[in-house]
């Protein structure tokens, strides 16, 4: 089968794909935070900030506290594109803020509630393809 047609070109292009793997580590996977105050006084208002939050959830985002929400990426380009859907969701009012950073960042969060220490949320284990 190596001798045929096109055969040449198919192993560079796996060989040229293989050279640019890059390993996944502590400094390649990113988190997302999204922070949001959004206003409430109208039934308009409250129904808007309620679909943000409900379109963050349903884009793989879990609530850290009250209107801060966090997602795991595989990578910054993963980033990308869930920081550009979030940006099409957001709502004429109010304050939205984004921050990407790297899981190495993310582990050196310390939570506390009260006075008791608690521990960050880990990645799902669903394997992400992208």
């Amino acid at each position: 089968m190596l001798n045929a047609p096109g055969a040449d070109s198919i192993i560079d292009k796996l060989t040229m794909v293989k050279n640019r793997h890059i390993r996944l580590n502590k400094y390649h996977i990113m988190w997302l935070f999204v922070f949001f105050d959004l206003p409430t006084e109208t039934k308009t208002d409250k129904r808007k900030a309620q679909g943000f939050r409900k379109e963050l959830l349903r884009d793989g985002f879990t609530m850290m506290q009250f209107s801060v929400y966090t997602r795991h990426c595989a990578s910054w380009q993963s980033g990308q594109v869930h920081i550009k859907r979030v940006k099409s969701k957001i709502p004429s009012k109010g304050h939205v803020s984004i921050v990407q950073i790297t899981d190495k960042q993310y582990g050196d969060i310390l939570n506390f509630i009260g006075k008791r220490k608690d521990s960050l949320a880990q990645p799902s284990p669903q394997l992400e393809l992208f």
